[in-house]
């Protein structure tokens, strides 16, 4: 089946196709998708500013609406949703279907936002003057989102968006569209008029370049690689006019085992932190930072832990871990792998390559130990299904290191001691600390993002939302 560019409501061609190829079963192709040109981008620009004055008028009970009935398909679409996930981007299938109910109650959620928007009449320090603060839309922002969360991010990206009067147009990731074209074709069908949310697939070197050098789009969020939201960072800061940018890029997450945290909790946390959806996700946990007195036993529990999980086809209902996303992917995983062991590090579990019945892009997670903070593997952010153990001899030097990275989002530590714990809270660099539990999973009705290289600009989802999707406007009026 082939899909084509959704702009002002229309189906549009642009300039040939790419297939989408399941990471199970190269053999199974999902389909064909369009790659949009620079001119389908001014296209959809064109589209959305027409869309735009009657959207920014329409009234919340509209939005709300509109917001809530996509929402009911996407969760009673959930099971066909997230299949649909699942084959194209290889995360089990029951992340997928998870990760489309995210992707609902986003929607419902800022439903509820549209309906809660409000202003402050404040009192003048001047007699006779009345002071309004209030809030209204960017304008036309635009949305590039990542392979890796391909209805989740999107979801929480748009609907903040719609919620407060904005027009979109929107590029996801050419690894992962078809998730994203169910996405818009839902809110489409859901009421949206024609142009408020366009689609443009294709390479983010020309489509999304063009997003961020276009005068008629106002702002630009992203979640992508450090490297390119740097690019991106830039060239919003030198467009004319300037554009409103938010940043969500990479990390290096820590997960700190101490020496009096219960085994069992410890590494289940470190085992979903690192290695579910294959560790492709910003959040992994890809250094774990334990101490002395429990670190041979945490390492022996991991490795058993590891060799027990189910490694296939991510349709299989029993698999554990799916493939990795594609070639390219499977094959910067494997340079991480060598070069781990060229640093001196020991390779203490997995990082084979796996054959299965259909071919596909399966990788055994890997396990490395005796890894000091300074190495590759320690640094930098691999995206993979790769985890590194660095030992340390107390708390303190646990948080020292745990800090020493350029990222900043999540961090977790494993403790029964409330001092450390609460220590640790205060004193992680990061945007997110999670106390427990893993560092990759997060609420959908509270703020996410990082600190460091790790984000930049407003924060994502939760009210918070609203700082980036909205300018404030302040109103003195003269009784």
């Amino acid at each position: 089946m082939h899909y084509d560019n959704i702009i002002g409501g229309d189906a549009a061609p642009g300039d040939g196709s790419v297939e989408n190829i399941n990471p199970s079963d190269t053999r199974d192709v999902i389909g064909t998708f369009a790659r949009a040109r620079p001119e389908d981008v001014d296209s959809a620009v064109a589209a959305a500013r027409a869309a735009l004055p009657r959207w920014c008028a329409s009234l919340p009970g509209e939005r709300h609406d509109i917001l809530r009935r996509a929402s009911d398909e996407v969760l009673a679409r959930k099971d066909e949703l997230g299949r649909a996930l699942a084959r194209e981007e290889g995360k089990t299938l029951a992340e997928g279907v998870g990760e489309a109910v995210r992707a609902g109650q986003v929607l419902a959620f800022f439903a509820g936002e549209a309906l809660r928007q409000a202003g402050e009449l404040v009192p003048s320090v001047r007699p006779g003057v009345e002071v309004a603060v209030t809030r209204e839309p960017v304008g036309v922002v635009g949305i590039v989102t990542p392979w890796n969360f391909p209805i989740a991010i999107p979801a929480w990206k748009i609907a903040p968006a719609l919620a407060w009067g904005n027009a979109v147009v929107f590029k996801p990731a050419e690894l992962a569209p078809h998730s994203a074209w169910l996405l818009v074709e839902i809110l489409n069908r859901a009421g949206l008029p024609d142009g408020v949310l366009n689609l443009v697939m294709g390479q983010g070197r020309q489509v999304g370049q063009a997003m961020v050098n276009h005068p008629g789009i106002e702002a630009i969020s992203f979640t992508g690689s450090v490297a390119t939201g740097r690019g991106i960072a830039a060239g919003c800061v030198a467009a004319t006019p300037m554009k409103k940018v938010q940043l969500e890029m990479g990390g290096k997450n820590p997960f700190v085992v101490l020496d009096d945290a219960d085994l069992d909790t410890a590494v289940e946390a470190a085992v979903h932190g690192a290695f579910f959806s294959t560790g492709q996700r910003c959040t992994a946990s890809s250094r774990l930072i334990v101490t002395e007195g429990i670190h041979d036993r945490f390492v022996a529990a991991m490795r058993d832990r590891i060799a027990a999980m189910r490694i296939g086809n991510a349709l299989d209902p029993e698999t554990q871990i799916g493939p990795v996303v594609d070639e390219r992917q499977l094959a910067t995983d494997e340079e991480y792998l060598a070069i781990g062991r060229g640093e001196g590090a020991t390779l203490a579990h997995g990082g084979r390559r796996l054959e299965r019945d259909a071919p596909g892009f399966y990788l055994e997670p890997a396990l490395f130990t005796e890894v000091r903070n300074d190495m590759r593997i320690a640094r930098e952010e691999i995206f993979g299904p790769v985890a590194a153990v660095i030992r340390v001899r107390n708390y303190e030097e646990a948080l020292d290191v745990a800090n020493d990275t350029e990222f900043g989002l999540s961090a977790g530590i494993a403790t029964t001691s409330l001092k450390h714990a609460t220590h640790f809270r205060r004193h992680a660099q990061a945007g997110m600390v999670m106390v427990n539990l893993p560092t990759a999973g997060v609420d959908y009705h509270v703020p996410f993002g990082g600190r460091k290289a790790s984000s930049y600009g407003p924060r994502e989802q939760g009210v918070l939302a609203r700082e980036f999707y909205t300018i404030v406007k302040t109103a003195y009026v003269a009784s």
